[in-house]
């Protein structure tokens, strides 16, 4: 019968077929779950190594990471003006510094002009018209926002682009700052101070962030003591600086001499707070108002009394 003989001459070659697959299943689920253990283990010591997901984060972004960094803290202080805010063909001379890192004192201010008026006057008819569905009226989360509504805590739309922004460029000092004032301005002391801490591990003994942890024990914990010792290590660190990091850091230079200057006076040590005027006086851009502290200081003395600088 040749239908039978085709049938049992074709049962070798079917066998053959199925062990076939079977060792191709049980060589495939081999090398499965050796890729599993190798990546398991590869990612948990990338997991336990910031500064290697660092560098895994340069590699695959370069130098486009800052670009974006820089793109997210911007989108921040437009979330922070409820997304009134100037595009690249409007007037930016009111938005040199973002409003969000001038307020909190992380930047000084270049800001100049009219913050309400970049938009300018309608050009015509259409243009009024326009302005009616589009962000076309100033205001801040802090201040009622769009609706006039909102309250303080509002401001924490700005807060998932700040730890955007800090993830892809760990080394910009002024996120960490920022981030940290608006959280204890939300009443979260605990969450600014665990950001500050991040910023120091990515950028150890910086000023800036030695100061604002010192603000944070000033304002927020009640601990002078602390906080003197903080900003007694910004200053420290400055000392150890280039003269191009030391210029750099120039605005910070006068933040740490003021508020130690204001915990001295306050504490009656008159005399280190006067020394401290005078060096923050020599690098002023307005001598003629820590004079006048200066002065009031020494209106406070006892007579008779000179003060040794």
């Amino acid at each position: 019968m040749p239908g039978h003989d085709e049938i049992t001459l074709d049962r070798p070659k079917a066998s053959r077929r199925t062990h076939m697959a079977q060792y191709s299943l049980l060589l495939l689920l081999a090398v499965c779950f050796s890729l599993a253990t190798d990546l398991t283990t590869w990612y948990q010591n990338w997991r336990g190594n910031r500064a290697e997901s660092a560098n895994l984060m340069a590699v695959a972004m370069g130098d486009a990471r800052r670009l974006f960094a820089n793109h997210f803290f911007v989108k921040a202080d437009a979330y922070f003006h409820s997304g009134f805010y100037p595009s690249i063909y409007d007037n930016l001379q009111s938005y040199k510094t973002p409003h969000i890192a001038e307020d909190s004192g992380a930047m000084r201010g270049r800001n100049s002009g009219d913050e309400t008026t970049f938009l300018g006057p309608p050009r015509n008819w259409i243009d009024r018209f326009g302005r009616q569905f589009f962000p076309s009226v100033h205001t801040h989360l802090t201040e009622g926002g769009a609706n006039g509504e909102e309250k303080e805590s509002a401001v924490r739309e700005i807060l998932p682009w700040m730890k955007l922004s800090s993830e892809l460029d760990p080394k910009r000092v002024e996120t960490y700052s920022v981030t940290a004032y608006w959280l204890r301005r939300m009443g979260k002391p605990n969450e600014a101070e665990d950001f500050l801490r991040e910023g120091l591990r990515e950028n150890p003994g910086n000023p800036q962030l030695l100061f604002d942890l010192g603000r944070l024990y000033s304002e927020s914990r009640n601990d002078p003591i602390r906080a003197r010792n903080l900003w007694e290590a910004g200053l420290s660190n400055l000392q150890k600086a280039t003269e191009e990091q030391r210029d750099q850091n120039k605005f910070v230079t006068e933040q740490l001499l003021a508020a130690l200057a204001k915990l001295e006076q306050k504490a009656n040590h008159s005399n280190r707070a006067l020394s401290l005027l005078e060096r923050l006086k020599a690098i002023s851009p307005n001598p003629e108002a820590i004079e006048q502290w200066i002065n009031d200081i020494n209106k406070e003395l006892p007579p008779h009394s000179t003060p040794s600088l």
